[in-house]
């Protein structure tokens, strides 16, 4: 009778939901991706189905038809994974060098000019969400201690 082999690694559990909940919660954001999508097509809108999604997504968090700890995750990884779904359109570039010798300047000008545009309004958006959030908190505990202060009286 041989003892059971404890060498061979085992699968932790952590692991495994910690990967079906980044997985069903990017599901959760393709989805919402998909309505909004959806519904630019459908209304003929003039803008893009992500930026509708975007706000639909907004809009339900701030709604709380959707916590945060429901996305968070998902967020998370397409977030650290992001440049990944950039090598396409670089690999596409290259083909056309006859463009970036004749008007190389005008498309880096642009590249470069569209991409602090996106910074300022990141870092705008990201301030204004921390702001808020710290608003919150403050704002819950003084309700907490306004309770307290209500149930010793």
């Amino acid at each position: 009778m041989t003892a059971p082999n404890t060498s061979a690694p085992v699968p932790q559990k952590g692991l495994m939901s910690r990967a079906g909940r980044i997985a069903a919660q990017s599901a959760l954001l393709a989805g919402v991706w998909y309505v909004a999508d959806a519904l630019t097509r459908t209304a003929h809108l003039p803008v893009p189905g992500g930026v509708v999604g975007l706000v639909l997504l907004l809009a339900l968090l701030f709604c709380g038809g959707v916590t945060p700890r429901w996305v968070k995750a998902g967020a998370d990884w397409l977030l650290s994974d992001m440049l990944l779904f950039f090598i396409p359109a670089a690999v596409a570039a290259v083909q056309y060098g006859g463009l970036f010798r004749a008007d190389g300047w005008r498309l880096a000008l642009v590249v470069v000019g569209g991409t602090l545009m996106v910074m300022f309004a990141v870092a705008f958006a990201v301030e204004q969400a921390a702001r808020l959030e710290r608003r919150l908190a403050l704002r819950r505990v003084q309700n907490v201690r306004h309770a307290r202060h209500l149930a010793r009286a």
